[in-house]
């Protein structure tokens, strides 16, 4: 008698932005072609296909993923932020607000990487979680100040080929000044 080979495929549920999906997937498929191919979620881009140019990044969790390099049945049972996800309705994110007010992009299809990965900054940085240029890494000193150096340094996995970095950055402080004011109006209410 002939053992019987093992499944290649596995039923799974992804949560996406807050509603669930139930697919059954190749055990290699990728989140990346899980959420364009199988899901229709077209905003996050495959650029490099090799984890390096950031154009994939989603949130998992709350954090930054290059989803060219997770596999879809690894992201089982997490909380995934595709760009689709970030609006509030018709409500823009701030960093999405922020990326149309001062031209945050060109070609725009690193965009969603980069709206991605700025969101998770924000939060980052908000946190105290240092960066490679961070001067002073002690706990007690807070987060350093979100200079242009700290969000380039920050942002540096996600390129652009169209050279759109100085608006990128630009976006990002705007959107992280506007974050730290709803933050105090919301604590002062």
């Amino acid at each position: 008698m002939t053992p019987a080979s093992p499944s290649t495929h596995s039923g799974i549920t992804l949560n996406i932005n807050g509603e669930k999906h139930s697919l059954s997937v190749d055990h290699r498929t990728t989140l990346l072609d899980a959420l364009r191919e199988r899901l229709a979620l077209t905003g996050t881009k495959k650029g490099c296909d090799q984890g390096q140019c950031g154009a994939c990044t989603v949130l998992v969790d709350g954090r930054r993923a290059v989803a060219c390099l997770q596999l879809a049945v690894a992201a089982e049972g997490r909380e995934i932020t595709t760009v689709e996800g970030l609006a509030d309705g018709e409500r823009l994110h701030p960093v999405q607000q922020a990326f149309l007010d001062l031209d945050g992009y060109q070609c725009g299809y690193c965009t969603p990487g980069q709206i991605c990965s700025a969101v998770a900054v924000i939060e980052e940085h908000a946190a105290g979680w240092p960066s490679a240029v961070t001067g002073d890494v002690r706990p007690e000193a807070g987060p350093p100040p979100l200079t242009a150096e700290e969000i380039r340094e920050r942002m540096s996995g996600n390129l652009c080929r169209c050279g759109a970095y100085v608006s990128i950055v630009q976006a990002v402080a705007q959107a992280a000044a506007t974050a730290a004011e709803t933050e105090t109006t919301e604590a002062a209410a």
